[in-house]
């Protein structure tokens, strides 16, 4: 099955005024269609054109060594922003507020509070030269933080994306993802970002990865 476009989970305005619409049409509707195209067209023909993306990204060094790159990026988006979308929600109705339960329990042992988990992360999101992601992984049942360039993702492992384990929750600091409406100001688009992150969603990816 050729790699598709998942539909948002709510309209492009549900994530205003902390998401402007425009952004979240270009977003999903340009950006992360042609991630779709450009992988599908990259993989057509080999053994991996019917795997899952996620599997197609673990299995990076067995691609053809002339279509890696492009796998690379492209599968690597689409998986990225797959997962973006899903752990977003309108403020107030699913967005926003702080994690409960064995996730909240979890980033407290790791980071001794989910204020201090916040600072962290968002230093990574911000520090990250260029573009690319943050992320909170699980690794050996515990939770911690990392980045990556571009769109490398955790699952490529640590060889390939400078850090491994399975992401929980991920923070696309490409320009295209917050320039219209914060320019160069990345920092004011992470603090405006936790206003609609889905703490259910994540809870659940939590719970999986556990």
């Amino acid at each position: 099955m050729a790699f598709t476009l998942p539909p948002l989970p709510y309209a492009p305005t549900a994530l205003e005024p902390h998401i402007d619409a425009k952004t979240m049409e270009i977003h999903h509707g340009k950006h992360h269609n042609a991630y779709v195209a450009n992988a599908n067209k990259a993989l057509e023909g080999t053994k991996f054109a019917d795997m899952a993306p996620e599997e197609v990204i673990k299995q990076l060094n067995d691609v053809p060594a002339d279509k890696r790159t492009a796998v690379r990026n492209n599968a690597g988006g689409h998986v990225n922003h797959s997962m973006f979308w899903q752990i977003m929600a309108p403020a107030g109705k699913g967005g926003g507020g702080a994690p409960s339960g064995d996730l909240a329990k979890a980033i407290d042992g790791a980071f001794g509070s989910f204020d201090k988990f916040k600072e962290q992360f968002a230093a990574a999101a911000a520090g990250r030269f260029g573009s690319g992601w943050a992320w909170l992984c699980v690794k050996g049942g515990k939770v911690e933080i990392c980045s990556t360039p571009n769109q490398d993702n955790p699952l490529m492992g640590e060889a390939v994306a400078g850090c491994g384990g399975t992401p929980i929750l991920g923070l696309d600091v490409w320009e295209h993802a917050y320039y219209l409406n914060y320019q160069n100001r990345r920092p004011d688009y992470v603090t405006a970002w936790w206003n609609v992150v889905n703490w259910a969603k994540v809870a659940e990816l939590f719970a999986k990865a556990k």
